[in-house]
């Protein structure tokens, strides 16, 4: 989707180099700050978390064929804190989530249909948000870090040091430790279309288009 993705990639480029900035960087929330100078050095944000439950090993995904059938119409990029959303008429079917790393933006497809798109807050060079297919091992929609003792609303947990999809506040200057951070009117709708063993694609840069199959063979 050459038009929809060039525009929304837009969002990331203003973006180079405030991730380089040692010690000028702001933390979204709490659960993601250090409590201490260097404190966030010696361990990821939300890793190790003792509170959390085990949950059953959830069944995994289909990896079917799965195209594109649906891009949302949405003009130029997607600001900080913005978030787009229209599951009208949209028939059942899998979910799946993409989340690119450069144009800072995570969509939400149901059945091929893109149905929710979203500006995102990522980690920084020092703590960056991985690459890669992660399937939702853990779902709390109350959810407090052990760490800092913060709230991290609407949490999808997708590694096991604590990397995870939650509610966050989505400001410019501001950044993760790793995690995938919402807006939390957004976080809600995701975290009500998903289920335990949903993937969640993460790349840097990859353009895709109506007809193109969203997840490789």
């Amino acid at each position: 989707m050459p038009g929809k993705m060039n525009s929304r990639a837009m969002l990331g480029a203003a973006f180079v180099g405030l991730a380089a900035l040692a010690g000028g960087m702001m933390f979204a929330d709490p659960a993601t700050a250090p409590s201490e100078p260097g404190a966030g050095d010696a361990e990821q944000a939300h890793a190790a978390d003792a509170t959390v439950i085990a949950t059953p090993e959830p069944a995994p995904a289909p990896d079917g064929p799965f195209v594109i059938k649906r891009i949302l119409p949405i003009s130029g990029p997607i600001k900080y804190g913005e978030w787009h959303w229209d599951d009208a008429d949209i028939p059942d079917g899998p979910i799946v989530i993409t989340v690119d790393l450069e144009a800072r933006v995570l969509s939400i497809f149901k059945g091929g249909y893109e149905i929710g798109a979203s500006a995102v807050l990522l980690g920084t060079e020092e703590k960056p948000t991985p690459v890669g297919v992660f399937p939702i091992t853990q779902k709390k929609r109350h959810h407090v870090s052990n760490i800092y003792g913060a709230p991290m609303p609407y949490m999808q947990r997708l590694t096991n040091d604590g990397i995870s999809l939650h509610a966050s506040e989505v400001e410019w200057g501001y950044a993760s430790h790793g995690c995938i951070g919402m807006p939390e009117s957004f976080a809600a709708k995701v975290f009500a279309q998903t289920k335990l063993g949903d993937k969640v694609y993460i790349t840097r840069g990859k353009r895709i288009g109506m007809g193109d199959s969203l997840v490789d063979s």
